[in-house]
């Protein structure tokens, strides 16, 4: 690829774009030129552009980015695979909490995790991208249940071994659709050692745009290090800034 195929003037848009930021909302074209790098006359026109085409508002003085500028980064993010796009947000949720986080979509009776960061290993089983649990006594498997009607649980639950993994695990068709529709109206679920002694769990729904649940997000943690009726206080603020997060992102 020679100089000859690449746009000079494209190239400069781009350098301008790049010199607004958080800090920088607001930008005169002097202070547009120093940042990017560019002559005053580049940037003038740049930003000039940036405005005709909606991309930036101008006050005469001042330009600012509009919400237009999102329309960039969507297709990027339309056609990004959904385990790539969550990791490293699943990686940082894992760093503030402590604990494992993991990702996981609804397939049939069962979730299959389609993402994770672990911290330590809290299960016997090796949890992994492509591992698969049952949907009914899973924290994620429950938000991704209640994102679906009472007519589409019932289906789901009838199409299910309810079998018991630990003394705590709930097994009663009633008891499940009532627990699902718990967990539908807070928002959230908890699971307290229903897979595996000694695990507790919490998970939250992602959200696209349009507001359809596309996945769900956990954490788990070690009941003796991190109790269930602790989850809450410990992990729902984190997930809960993540989950608005995901939607803004997500088509």
């Amino acid at each position: 690829m020679g100089e000859r195929d690449l746009m000079g003037g494209f190239a400069k848009g781009l350098k301008v774009i790049e010199a607004f930021g958080p800090e920088r909302q607001r930008l005169s074209i002097t202070e547009a030129a120093e940042i990017s790098g560019l002559d005053r006359a580049t940037a003038r026109r740049c930003l000039l552009t940036l405005a005709d085409q909606g991309y930036a508002d101008y006050d005469g003085k001042f330009f600012a980015l509009t919400p237009k500028v999102l329309r960039l980064g969507h297709a990027w993010l339309s056609a990004t695979p959904l385990p790539i796009l969550l990791q490293p947000h699943l990686d940082q949720l894992s760093e503030a909490v402590g604990h494992s986080a993991s990702a996981s979509v609804l397939d049939g009776t069962e979730i299959v995790y389609i993402a994770r960061a672990s911290q330590k290993r809290v299960m016997s089983i090796n949890l992994m991208p492509g591992s698969r649990l049952p949907a009914y006594s899973a924290s994620m498997g429950r938000v991704l249940l209640a994102a679906l009607s009472d007519t589409d649980v019932a289906t789901i639950l009838d199409a299910s071994v309810l079998k018991a993994h630990t003394v705590h695990t709930l097994t009663e068709k009633s008891a499940l659709m009532a627990e699902i529709a718990r967990v539908r109206s807070q928002g959230y679920a908890v699971i307290d050692q229903e897979l595996e002694i000694g695990l507790c769990s919490i998970a939250v729904p992602v959200r696209n745009e349009r507001g359809r649940v596309v996945a769900a997000i956990n954490v788990g943690a070690p009941a003796a290090v991190l109790p269930a009726s602790e989850l809450g206080l410990h992990c729902l603020g984190p997930m809960q800034a993540l989950q608005a997060r995901l939607r803004t992102m997500l088509a």
